[in-house]
């Protein structure tokens, strides 16, 4: 995978964001972004939504862009920690991979997150350090999780997956199928558990056909 430097001195991050004000600030921020996207969102919105002035968001927050970017690391990062339920000293990859995969599916579909999609989509030409921030955060951080989890199973014997980059690639977008597309373009407003189960099932029946250990 491209590697993308996620240091940013100008911005702030997650791990700078421990006091209880600018935590009061990215709470009020995100209720206004979900509800009215980035470009209808403005300042005055956040800081009455926040119950803080405004002189006091850009006391932590240089612009909104910079506030934006703030919000989606530190919800990023916090909702692959939530996704992540695989056992990683089972013998049993093909159950982890699918406790896995029902839990990112699940994730996926959720309101909350098709709505910051398709909010970061919008803004990202015009703002690439959002873009670069929703992917760094998001996508890139849980293929890195992944394939470091499919390298220590090649190395055990579990898998053949000698680009463990790619094996992790191809196990999200499998597990992802077209549910995520159909929910982000409004074809369908709903999907089914039965739906969920069958096409993390074969995404796993698939994968393991794929990386599995050859007898």
């Amino acid at each position: 995978m491209a590697s993308i430097s996620t240091k940013d001195p100008e911005l702030p991050t997650p791990s700078s964001l421990d006091d209880d004000k600018a935590r009061q600030i990215l709470d009020g921020a995100r209720r206004v972004f979900l509800a009215q996207g980035f470009d209808g969102a403005s300042m005055n919105d956040i800081a009455r939504a926040a119950g803080v002035s405004k002189g006091t968001i850009y006391f932590h927050f240089d612009s909104k862009e910079a506030l934006f970017e703030a919000l989606i690391r530190a919800e990023r990062q916090q909702q692959v920690e939530q996704c992540w339920a695989i056992d990683e000293d089972s013998a049993d990859i093909a159950g982890a991979l699918t406790e896995l995969g029902r839990s990112l599916l699940t994730m996926m579909m959720t309101p909350e997150i098709i709505a910051q999609v398709r909010t970061v989509i919008a803004v990202a030409a015009k703002f690439p350090r959002i873009g670069r921030a929703f992917y760094e955060t998001g996508p890139k951080h849980g293929f890195g999780r992944l394939s470091a989890y499919f390298a220590r199973q090649t190395e055990a014997g579990r898998l053949e997956a000698p680009e463990p980059d790619t094996a992790a690639i191809h196990f999200i977008q499998l597990c992802l199928g077209d549910i995520h597309k159909r929910l982000m373009f409004c074809p369908d407003d709903k999907i089914s558990d039965a739906e969920v189960e069958h096409t993390v099932g074969a995404a796993v029946s698939v994968f393991m056909r794929a990386y599995g250990p050859r007898r």
